[in-house]
């Protein structure tokens, strides 16, 4: 890899709440310049890993013996991927200023006298093995100051994607699909919230009924049919979908468990998908339309940017008014914004800079997040 000229690199890492893998990015974040993406590749998860991991998220029954191993076993493994991607992209270590690591979510729940949210992947294992410095567990500072701990990317959006002469979103589908609202007027407060289940069901369904990690492009979904009456239920009696934001939710939550209430799992499976997809499509447009200024463009980025039929499905309930594109028309490619974001997170708890918005996540203040592990 060329010199950075000075310039110190930070890797980012994101494991989504669709639990599919390991995105890690090696970043630059020039002064008054935008990120400069140096290298990026994904890992699929281990199947015994991925296997692990789903268990401690939809059991509840999960021991504090089996998250252990599995934080243990997963910080191994984050150590093993960042070092073979600095060795594959010939990365000189002393350039690396630091790691920013989200970690996998296992829980996230903002109960108003016990909020709580955990990521889990040692990342005392992952400076101990690389020999780097680590900044990790970035929501726990936030949830402290009775915010939601969640999204945290809409300050890395605000930051590098809003725009002064349009209203835009940002929006990322991962497991749990969420929005950060760029106001064109700079005096105008960013906010954003997860706006409910983006492709954790969907993926459920296409593992349960046919055997595949996700629908490829939407195309089992597009074969079938829209159910309405089921959609119509879910729609109504998710209490979720009628909150006021800031709010903020995870897998744990929109669970295979939370599709028996509504009999999805006993129809014609594509079918379910179909309607599956109608319910992410509509909680993501009805919650654009709620927000509070008229919105000119949408960016899309996160593993459902690749569902074709979804975005036409979403293109579909949104105002003929908002253009829609991925965040790559914005220099990013939409595979790697939560991995930037993270990588950039690193960089402001290292230069002591906070890293939320509480016009966001509601936390009392600006802080600075995470821990650093030396």
């Amino acid at each position: 890899m060329n010199s950075t000229g000075g310039s110190d690199i930070y890797l980012g890492t994101m494991t989504g709440t669709s639990m599919d893998g390991i995105d890690l990015v090696a970043v630059l974040f020039p002064q008054k310049s935008p990120p400069h993406l140096l290298a990026s590749q994904f890992t699929p998860y281990p199947e015994a890993i991925k296997q692990e991991l789903k268990q401690l998220v939809l059991d509840p029954q999960s021991t504090i013996t089996q998250m252990c191993q599995t934080d243990t076993r997963l910080g191994q493994l984050y150590a093993e991927v960042i070092e073979q991607f600095i060795t594959n992209y010939g990365i000189d270590k002393k350039d690396i200023r630091a790691i920013g690591s989200h970690g996998q979510t296992i829980r996230h729940s903002i109960d108003k006298h016990t909020p709580y949210t955990l990521q889990i992947g040692d990342p005392n294992i992952i400076a101990a093995r690389t020999g780097l410095t680590v900044a990790a567990d970035f929501r726990r500072r936030d949830v402290a100051l009775q915010g939601q701990g969640a999204p945290l990317a809409p300050a890395f959006h605000n930051e590098v994607f809003r725009s002064n002469e349009k209203n835009r979103v940002i929006l990322n589908i991962g497991g749990i699909a969420n929005i950060t609202c760029l106001p064109a007027d700079i005096d105008q407060p960013v906010f954003g919230f997860d706006t409910g289940p983006g492709n954790t069901l969907i993926d459920h369904m296409a593992r349960a009924f046919f055997k595949r990690d996700y629908d490829h492009e939407g195309k089992l979904a597009r074969s079938g049919k829209i159910l309405h009456e089921h959609l119509l239920s879910v729609m109504t009696k998710e209490p979720y979908f009628n909150l006021a934001s800031p709010k903020s939710t995870g897998t744990d939550y929109f669970s295979p468990q939370w599709l028996d209430q509504f009999g999805l799992h006993d129809v014609e499976a594509t079918d379910a998908l179909a309607t599956l997809v109608e319910i992410t499509a509509h909680s993501i447009a009805d919650s654009i339309a709620g927000l509070p200024l008229t919105i000119q463009e949408c960016f899309v980025c996160g593993g459902g940017a690749k569902n074709t039929y979804l975005l036409e499905r979403l293109h579909a309930h949104l105002p003929d008014t908002i253009s829609m594109n991925t965040t790559e028309k914005l220099g990013i490619h939409p595979d790697w914004v939560e991995a930037t974001a993270f990588a950039w997170l690193a960089h402001r708890t290292l230069n002591q800079k906070p890293g939320n918005l509480p016009s966001v996540t509601n936390s009392k203040k600006v802080t600075i997040l995470g821990a650093v592990y030396y």
